[in-house]
């Protein structure tokens, strides 16, 4: 039996065209169509998968290192997956050999350390965090467009930690313990049904035990299918910048980027009016 003769659509499927969240999947009867329903299953699937999955740290740190960084790696107190999903507390501070660790190889000062954290979603870090650094490194390492950068403009960095059962927070005691004048933590957010593998990146000044989210600047998304690596590399060396200028981020600074460029970005119309 061909399911769509009983399938009534919903006059809003054009609208579908402009996102991925599940509207106007039309009905049968009173339930929505079994297609529909299977790929909600397939989604979820997807969603807890990646929750649960294992981030390979040792191959993204052989990864990086080809590519000429040196790679530091480190575990949050959380001995298991199970003990991270139940304490996010332990999740947001380093073990004791890993502190030990860092503290053994941390410079005399850098500007920027990065952390890459497994977060929610192993997924997304394995997708997104090395070219996401490439992309990076790459805007950092340039004038912002002068031939010669100025003093001012550098950045030096500490090796690239790679932390495993990690929340956000554990940049904030890395970035002190490499003695960094800002962090960035790359870490795999909370998996959506349409974004399994979306990464985010938040940055803290003057990082420190005991900094809260209102210290702290978010870009969500950062995945193909979202932000794009160039504009999320963008958008955090604005923040870079300005927080290196003010001496702070969080709440206090905010984004005012636009789009690259110079130019705000167009205004879509209001579909309802269309």
């Amino acid at each position: 039996m061909n399911q769509s003769k009983h399938v009534l659509s919903n006059p809003w499927q054009a609208l579908r065209g402009l996102t991925q969240a599940r509207i106007a999947l039309g009905r049968s009867g009173v339930s929505v169509p079994t297609s529909a329903q299977l790929d909600f299953q397939l989604a979820h699937a997807r969603a807890r998968d990646a929750v649960h999955m294992a981030l390979d740290a040792d191959a993204l740190a052989t990864a990086l290192a080809g590519d000429g960084h040196a790679c530091l790696s480190v575990h949050s107190a959380c001995p298991d997956r199970a003990s991270y999903l139940q304490r996010p507390d332990l999740g947001r501070m380093l073990d004791a050999p890993s502190r030990a660790a860092l503290l053994a190889a941390a410079p005399a000062s850098c500007d920027l350390a990065l952390v890459i954290g497994d977060g929610l979603s192993a997924l997304a870090i394995e997708q997104n965090a090395r070219a996401f650094v490439a992309v990076l490194l790459a805007r950092l390492g340039k004038a912002e467009g002068q031939e010669q950068a100025q003093e001012h403009e550098q950045w030096s960095l500490g090796p690239i930690v790679i932390a495993s059962q990690a929340r956000v927070a554990i940049g904030d005691e890395i970035g002190a313990l490499l003695n960094a004048r800002a962090v960035a933590v790359l870490i795999g957010e909370r998996p959506g049904l349409s974004s399994p593998d979306s990464m985010g990146v938040y940055l803290s000044w003057a990082p420190r035990v005991g900094l809260t989210d209102a210290d702290r600047n978010c870009i969500s998304n950062v995945r193909p299918a979202g932000l794009s690596y160039e504009e999320a590399a963008y958008r955090l060396h604005y923040l870079l910048t300005q927080a290196r200028q003010r001496g702070m981020s969080g709440v206090l600074l905010k984004d005012d980027t636009v789009a690259e460029g110079g130019l705000p970005q167009a205004k879509k119309g209001n579909f309802l009016l269309r």
